[in-house]
This record gives C-alpha cells, structure tokens and sequence, in this order.
C-alpha cells in the first residue's frame, strides 16, 4: 500500500472512529444531536492537518455518507494538493508515536533521534521538537506517568445488552512443545462480553501480532455475532491498519484504551485470574504437547465450566443464563458476508520481469500483462505455502497468482505476450534419479543411431 492509499485509509479510519458510536443508532434518536455537538466540542487529532476541531456540521455529514455508502464513502476526495509532502507523514507519525509508547522516559529529541536510526525516516524530512511534542500530546502519550498521582473520575460500569460491548487483551501462557521437542512460550488471545460475561472465544497462540489476532477475532465473529464496540489496548497488535480496516468496514466502533489507565479492562483480567487459578494449574503434560492440545482444554474450561458457573457479578446467574435473555439484538453476520475475503492481508509487490513476484519466501507467477507494474496481494497467512494468492491491480481482480513451477515452463510457448499462455502438449514427468537420467540418454542416443540407419538403407535402396 502506498503512501496516498494510506493516507486516504488512515483519515477515513479517523472519521469513522469519531462517527463509530453513533452508526447504531437511527437517524432521529433521541440526544443524537447532543452527542455530535459534544464531539465537535472536543479537540481531537486529525491525520494530515493540524487542526483539532470538526464542526458538528462535518460529523453529520460523515454519518450521513457512511450510512449510504458505508466505509469507502468516508474516504476523502482527490486533493487538488495530492502528492505533495506533509509535515509529518502518517508512517513516520505512528513510529514516533509507538517509540513514545515503549520508551516513555526518553525526552522529545532522543526519541527523534531513535526513529531516524530505524531507516524509516527519510533523511530529508525535518522533524522539529515542536511538531513532534504537538504529535505525542495530540495522541494523549504526554499525559502523567503512572507513579504520579492521578485524581481522575472512574467509576464502575456495566453494559445492559449483549454485543454493547467487547473487551479483548493478551495473557502469557504456559509453554508448549512445538515440532518434536521445542518448548515455546504461548499467548492466551481472548475476548468478553462485557455485559454477560461470555467469552465469544479465546485461543492459545504462539505469538501476540496481528497475524495471531485476527484469526481468533474471526471465530469469536462466527460465533457470537457482531459487537457494536470492541475495546482493546494500546499494543501493537491492536493499533494495526488491518484491524481499523476490519472493524470499520463490519461497523464495529474499536475503542482504545489510554496510556496506562488499564482500569477499564478489569472484568477480562478478572477472568484472567480465574484462568490462572483454576485452568493452568490442572493442565497436564498431555495437553501442553502440542498448541492443539492446549486449545481444546481451554474450550472445554470455557464451554463446560466457566459458561455454567454462577456469577457473583452476574447476581448468582451463570453467563449463558444472562447471554440468552439480553441477546435479542445481538447483529448476527449477513449470509452473503464473505468473512474470509474481509480478513485477509494485503501487501504491495512489483512484478518482475519474468512475471514473478515473492510472497513470505515462496515464489509465484502472475499474468504476463502484470509486468513491470505494481499489485495487491491478498493472502491468508494461515494458509500451507504455495496455495494460490489473489491479484488485484488498481481496482480490478486479475486471475490468481500460483506458485512458480519452473520445469513446466520448458514446455510452454511464448509467442503470446499477454493473458493466457497455453502449451500444446502436457510436459513429460521430470526424471527423478540420476539412473533414470542414464536410461533416458542410452534410449535418446539408440533412437537417433536407429533413424541413421535407416535413412542410411533407404538411400542405398533408391539407389
């Protein structure tokens, strides 16, 4: 994706995130006008622009073109300044600001210093201490450090209806074999409802990135149906472009925590706890032998016990009791939602001169009319290496790109130079030991001594 389309994204991202909440509501509601006048008086951070302000106006016309046209009518309109460069590009912002979220001792110019030693940054960019402090105080990372004493306003809360709202974090997990005797450390991914206190679903992974994420979000969509808010932390897993890009275009509001205020994320660590103090300590060595294993022992807590036990945050109510008589307005997905399309990952590629491109260190062939031109890979990383990956050019599907066979391509015809190469006759199976190689050349050199000699008695008969 390149720096315009990411741009484009990440402003429409923001519109969304300032309308999310208000998307399920319905036009006419009572104190919908009250609650964009509110957000119109809030100063906010806005991508590309200095500015802090969005006049109540703008926000109503940004819910008006979402409920028509849905997430692509938030994306901008061709600027008539397009292409040239802003003070800080939107890739280099999120450096600066996830530097300041890792290290948030080290002063404005030492964390300027770190971002350029990445690479990331070109050299030519400046990257005044000024806008660089209006940038992190813009996205709330100047705020106190947690040692200092804080007099802000919490208060318990509680949604009424199931799907209001989600809660998802990362615990570390036990140790699990991987392969034949290799111990890696695991991550138990997990969502909650916060309303009935029903894990949508929860999986072990041996990563917490985006990647591991995803496919666990995914599940918990099949399962229980769409959230209308899903509030997540500041880590680098939940502040990814393909995880705004998912919840938007489902209609899903994703929340974000602020810079060390867990607090409002007590009722998962809660349940945490009780993973920690009734599940881990029962696991056996069979059901840490494998991630398999370990997931279907934490599903069988889940389901068989914890869905069943009375809840003292519940008045005595198990979670499934209380999900069955608050679900009635649970949104559930379309059935012509292609779920799996939604969540696959994209990236960027140039397509090489014999029509390759390279994807995770494997090798593919695109059309030939792709040459030299740059396309839209969309994978799913979960997948076995060497299934097909789609194409995209510009806005138009192009035929899969599949993985690089070179022996094949000794038998195909390239007088055509564009879509469809097609061979005459399938291509002879290679041979699959040197001996085979030996009898081949024997037959070959036999076969040609052969046609000499009769060509040779042939002469001598016309003669």
């Amino acid at each position: 994706m390149n720096d315009v389309d990411h741009q484009a994204q990440s402003v429409a991202l923001f519109r969304y995130g300032l309308i999310g909440d208000l998307v399920q509501l319905k036009p006419g509601s009572a104190g919908l006008y009250a609650r964009i006048r509110e957000k119109a008086a809030a100063e906010h951070t806005i991508p590309g622009t200095t500015r802090t302000r969005v006049a109540a106006e703008t926000i109503r016309d940004w819910l008006k073109r979402y409920r028509r046209g849905g997430f692509d009518a938030l994306l901008p309109r061709r600027r008539a300044d397009r292409g040239r460069p802003r003070a800080i590009p939107a890739p280099v912002a999120e450096l600066l600001c996830s530097l300041k979220e890792q290290k948030p001792a080290l002063s404005v110019r030492l964390l300027i210093r770190e971002a350029r030693a990445t690479g990331q940054v070109p050299p030519e960019l400046p990257l005044p201490p000024s806008t660089v402090h209006r940038l992190f105080a813009g996205a709330g990372l100047m705020a106190k450090q947690p040692d200092q004493p804080s007099h802000q306003d919490r208060r318990r809360f509680a949604f009424a209806e199931a799907g209001e709202l989600w809660t998802s974090d990362v615990m570390h997990g036990p140790a699990v074999i991987v392969g034949e005797r290799v111990r890696r450390k695991s991550y138990l991914i997990a969502f909650l409802d916060d309303a009935t206190r029903v894990v949508p679903y929860c999986a072990f992974a041996l990563a917490e990135n985006t990647q591991a994420f995803l496919p666990v979000f995914k599940q918990a969509l099949i399962r229980r149906g769409l959230p209308a808010r899903l509030y997540v932390d500041n880590g680098a897993n939940f502040r990814s472009h393909h995880l705004a890009l998912v919840c938007a275009k489902l209609g899903v509001a994703l929340i974000h925590a602020r810079p060390y205020q867990p607090q409002g994320k007590g009722k998962l660590e809660r349940w945490f706890r009780t993973v920690r103090a009734q599940l881990l300590p029962s696991l056996t060595s069979a059901d840490t032998a494998s991630l398999e294993a370990l997931n279907r022992r934490l599903w069988a807590w889940t389901e068989g016990e914890y869905h069943h036990c009375p809840h003292r945050g519940l008045e005595g109510e198990t979670p499934l009791e209380r999900w069955a008589q608050s679900a009635a307005h649970v949104r559930y997905l379309e059935p012509g939602l292609d779920l799996d399309a939604l969540f696959l990952f994209e990236v960027k590629r140039r397509v090489q001169k014999d029509r390759t491109v390279s994807l995770n260190g494997v090798v593919y062939e695109v059309d030939a009319a792709l040459v030299g031109e740059t396309v839209t890979l969309r994978f799913d990383p979960h997948a076995p290496p060497g299934r097909p990956v789609q194409v995209v050019h510009g806005e138009r599907p192009m035929p899969p790109a599949k993985p690089l066979d070179a022996y094949a391509n000794c038998f195909v015809k390239r007088n055509r130079p564009s879509h469809t190469l097609e061979t005459d006759t399938p291509p002879p199976e290679p041979p699959r030991s040197r001996l085979a190689l030996r009898d081949l050349n024997r037959r070959t050199h036999e076969h040609g001594a052969d046609n000499d000699n009769s060509g040779g008695h042939n002469h001598e008969e016309r003669g």
